[in-house]
């Protein structure tokens, strides 16, 4: 895993639409405005055009269903979206890295895929880091949270991988590589902390002073958290390095959300 580079990765439309569904229509599934949408992708730089497309693209992915009420049109968020949410949601919140205790079991994953099979390949790949793994030697793939094995389960089910994965649950034995040394392996735990400094950089210098500013920088924020499980495996405090900036830079910018929360949520109401 990589995480390299001066800042963290500029968000997508589609990333964005769904930190609008999730922060500002979730849990309740009611419909939005078309024209709502269009203003807040406005306000955090997506034209018009583009933001058309991006609704249309969800809408063709089963994300959101639309209608019309006379002349305006309006969308509505599908089961599929909301279980989208709902488990990136967990996911975000499994990153609380101090407050977890680990028992020292890992869930351990063996799968190799021909070149012939890269597509395939890559999809895992998404799909594993996402999930937390990291891979220490190539086609060995570990993660400490065991109880993600059902989740692991489901996502080889839908890639049609069953029969190229060897899947168990394992402890580590006192010889062989140690834990530190497997870590480090397995993700790039440097890069990691800085990558949380670059966004406690970012978000840190930010003086939001109107309800439209409030409202950009908060959408920025949730997005930026939003995609984190897609860099940060979630380790437990006991495979990380003491003093880790990962978690001190999380309650920061959490405290920052809290913050930016009610002005964010006046101005949507605005849109």
């Amino acid at each position: 895993m990589s995480v390299d580079g001066p800042a963290a990765p500029s968000a997508s439309a589609r990333s964005l639409l769904l930190t609008l569904l999730g922060e500002f229509i979730y849990p309740s599934t009611g419909p939005v405005w078309t024209s709502t949408l269009v203003r807040a992708f406005a306000a955090v730089g997506i034209a018009e055009k583009a933001a058309r497309q991006t609704l249309a693209r969800a809408a063709a992915a089963g994300w959101i269903e639309g209608g019309k009420e006379g002349r305006r049109a309006w969308w509505g968020m599908t089961p599929e979206i909301i279980r989208l949410i709902s488990e990136g949601s967990q996911r975000v919140r499994g990153l609380r890295h101090a407050a977890q205790e680990w028992p020292g079991e890992w869930l351990v994953l063996h799968i190799t895929l021909p070149e012939s099979r890269r597509a395939d390949r890559l999809k895992l790949y998404r799909v594993l880091q996402w999930m937390g793994f990291g891979s220490p030697t190539p086609g060995l793939w570990i993660c400490p949270h065991q109880d993600r094995a059902a989740a692991v389960e489901q996502r080889v089910k839908q890639l049609g991988l069953e029969n190229d994965t060897l899947a168990f649950a394992a402890r580590s034995l006192p010889f062989g590589l140690q834990q530190p040394a497997l870590v480090q392996r397995a993700w790039d735990v440097e890069a990691l902390a800085a990558y949380y400094r670059r966004l406690e950089d970012q978000f840190g210098a930010l003086r939001p002073r109107s309800g439209e500013a409030f409202f950009i920088g908060h959408v920025q924020l949730v997005n930026a958290l939003q995609r984190l499980p897609a860099v940060d495996p979630g380790l437990p405090a006991a495979l990380l390095p003491r003093h880790w900036d990962g978690e001190r830079v999380s309650r920061r910018l959490e405290e920052l959300r809290a913050r930016w929360h009610e002005a964010a949520h006046a101005y949507w109401k605005t849109l």
